[in-house]
């Protein structure tokens, strides 16, 4: 796994511009999937339009960056395949054959992509760059959803949305070490974050309208922190010192002050709506 810049902040090389030199000269695009319209839908940041729509396979649900950042993979979920996108020349190429592609990640090492097949009930590891199938994690829980990775790299916290549960893994032995039920009825969560002093985790929940706050080493019961209905997409500020919580049910975000774990603002949508996945600009002006 790549060193930290900082170990006291995870997210020391997200600062504004300070983009890898192998995006540097990229063009600046939002790529946003279009779940019932089988597409993307390719936005300027500078004007705010869309400027390209992608076809791409059934039920697209994320865009995500590969390891080495020269690919952008679709997750075409129904459709059981993945479509790349060269973000050099925004065009899309050949789609590559893999189930149940939910979500995705990449292990620290850029050695595996990390499948969330939701509906097999499985974490498939694959080659990072072909997707040929490596191992294969059976899980017993329902949804395998969203995730992020301890500050070494050893382990990764995965969220089963439709069983309320969390999933504790071991990277290097691609295997599930713990689980544990979430303490709320009918509990659905989301999106999962650490925190920028590594010593945090959050985990959105749409049902129980807040954040789960969770030591990860432990893996101890977690306490919630009320956020907002629907509460959904978790995304770190430029400088490590905020988190803006995506609340899906009322049409809000959520500002989290990272160093004092406190929320401390809440912004209205003007035209409220159901706030799901989102991302932060490069220059961190932008949500």
């Amino acid at each position: 796994m790549p060193p930290l810049l900082d170990p006291n902040d995870l997210y020391a090389a997200d600062r504004p511009n300070a983009l890898s030199p192998v995006v540097k000269d990229f063009p600046s695009r939002v790529y946003v999937p279009n779940t019932e319209s089988d597409s993307v839908s390719v936005i300027d940041p500078k004007t705010y339009k869309v400027i390209e729509t992608i076809p791409v396979g059934e039920q697209p649900q994320h865009v995500v960056p590969s390891w080495d950042l020269k690919t952008l993979w679709v997750n075409n979920d129904r459709g059981h395949t993945l479509t790349p996108i060269d973000p050099a020349t925004g065009k899309a190429g050949k789609p590559v054959d893999v189930h149940d592609p939910y979500n995705l990640y990449f292990t620290p090492d850029g050695k595996y992509a990390v499948v969330m097949a939701s509906m097999d009930r499985e974490l498939v590891f694959r080659d990072a760059h072909t997707m040929k199938r490596m191992k294969t994690e059976h899980v017993d829980c329902l949804g395998v959803n969203h995730a992020d990775f301890s500050p070494d790299g050893r382990y990764f916290i995965v969220s089963c949305e439709f069983s309320g549960e969390l999933l504790k893994v071991d990277t290097a032995r691609m295997k599930v070490i713990a689980k544990q039920k979430l303490p709320f009825d009918g509990a659905m969560p989301q999106d999962v974050k650490i925190s920028s002093d590594g010593k945090t985790w959050y985990v959105a929940d749409m049902m129980a309208d807040g954040l789960w706050v969770l030591d990860g080493d432990k893996f101890t019961e977690p306490s919630l922190m009320p956020t907002g209905k629907g509460a959904h997409g978790l995304y770190v500020s430029r400088d490590s010192k905020s988190m803006y919580i995506s609340n899906r049910g009322e049409g809000s975000i959520s500002v989290l002050d990272l160093p004092s774990r406190k929320l401390v603002k809440k912004w209205e949508l003007p035209e409220g709506g159901s706030p799901d996945m989102g991302g932060v600009s490069a220059d961190g002006k932008v949500l």
